[in-house]
């Protein structure tokens, strides 16, 4: 049995290497006729139930007359703060965005992802440093050998260091950069009346450069001949800020309220509107007025379904610098939940330890842990012995010197003794 296991992680691990070299992503999958996904795809720890909560809905926030000033200024202010406070996740419209804007940019982004897989082939990278690049493989696959049923495109726009255009395929090149100015636009008009929900001033946010950077993300779902094995995207909470999405015809986006699966159906010329990490406690700011909304995609049997992302989060140049809970929405009778943190080890819990738990990496800020350089030993689910590396984890020890994790039948252990771990 033992060997069987040993021989399916093997296996595993050679689809996972031969599909990250193809560097066709799983449109490449879907175009060679496969009527049964690869192994790889398979994640049987998913709850695949679509059980859904049919009392509740997402709220729709319209937009209208909502500048400062105007006649309905308070009346939304007040709906975007039930709606961020109760689910963190919510529509917008008449949100200044064109329609024909929209359109075009979910056009551009199924354009290129149906490029000859030659062309896409270009830009085929995991270089996190690469300011556009084209990604088939998701993080946690990396150390689970498992993968998402999506393939990604990303373009950083953030506004300190410019991206050339000329940088961009010419299938998306011109239309990317308008939505990016327009949605930048309406991510300002968020902050601000986020901001103003706390009771705080409307520039608040925006002085803490939440707006500065933000990223593109199109994603590509192809149809899948077998959606209940496989899922588009695990349930997770955002690292950013705040996320803006667009999203096609094709439903499968689901947030999780009060333990049921929400159905997000797409509403034609709607954003949908997603509080994230670094807005929850807002990045440890708002002392958890805020909530960043569990969510996750289903895959479908029809698609292809096409979003557009808009990620904004702070500029990694700036990563050392220290958040914590905003002193005027904390007392006595309401002390701090969070601790502040920098980006920089905000992302070490999320990445690394939130990642491997399952959990957003918000909880490492409720305790007395640190980012410490430790000795990670990962084991399989069938209990073989998987890895060894030193990596710097965002964990607490307490009185011992060994933490121990789990995810989807993965288990792991940290220890700060080099002698505890020669065992292994």
């Amino acid at each position: 049995m033992a060997t069987e296991s040993l021989s399916d992680q093997d296996l595993l691990l050679k689809q996972l290497k031969a599909f990250d070299e193809s560097k066709a992503g799983v449109k490449g999958i879907v175009d060679a006729g496969v009527t049964k996904i690869p192994e790889m795809f398979i994640h049987p720890q998913i709850d695949h139930g679509q059980e859904t909560q049919t009392k509740f809905s997402i709220s729709v926030v319209d937009l209208t007359d909502s500048a400062v000033g105007m006649s309905r200024h308070a009346e939304v202010i007040d709906e975007v703060r039930r709606a961020a406070e109760t689910v963190g996740l919510f529509q917008v419209v008449n949100h200044g965005i064109p329609k024909k804007v929209m359109e075009e940019i979910l056009q551009a982004m199924r354009g290129f992802h149906e490029l000859p897989k030659e062309v896409k082939a270009e830009y085929y990278s995991s270089d996190p440093k690469k300011k556009v690049r084209f990604v088939g493989i998701n993080k946690l696959a990396r150390s689970s050998s498992r993968n998402y049923w999506r393939d990604s495109f990303i373009c950083d726009m953030t506004y300190s260091e410019p991206l050339d255009p000329k940088e961009l395929p010419e299938v998306c090149r011109d239309i990317t950069m308008e939505y990016s100015k327009y949605a930048h636009k309406l991510g300002v008009t968020l902050f601000e009346l986020l901001s103003e929900g706390l009771g705080l001033k409307p520039d608040h946010f925006l002085g803490l450069e939440c707006a500065k950077a933000h990223y593109i993300l199109g994603s590509y779902y192809p149809a899948c001949p077998q959606p209940e094995l496989t899922i588009g995207v695990n349930k997770h909470t955002d690292r950013s800020f705040l996320t803006m999405l667009l999203q096609n015809h094709v439903r499968g986006l689901q947030v999780l309220y009060e333990n049921h699966w929400i159905d997000v159906p797409p509403i034609p010329g709607a954003i949908l509107v997603n509080i994230g990490d670094l807005l929850q406690a807002s990045i440890l700011i708002s002392n958890n007025i805020y909530k960043s909304g569990i969510h996750r995609v289903l895959s479908m049997k029809e698609g292809p379904r096409v979003s557009v992302g808009c990620f904004f989060q702070h500029p990694l140049d700036s990563a050392d610098r220290t958040y914590g809970p905003i002193k005027e929405l904390t007392s006595e009778e309401n002390p701090p939940i969070y601790r502040g943190t920098t980006l920089a080890d905000y992302l070490q819990g999320h990445f690394v330890k939130g990642i491997i738990n399952g959990v957003s990496g918000l909880e490492y800020l409720k305790d007395s842990g640190s980012v410490t350089l430790v000795y990670l030993i990962v084991f399989e689910p069938s209990g073989h012995f998987r890895s060894k590396t030193r990596e710097r984890l965002w964990i607490s020890f307490g009185p011992t010197p060994v933490a121990f994790l789990a995810h989807e039948g993965w288990r792991g252990l940290a220890a700060r003794d080099e002698d505890f771990v020669k065992r292994f």
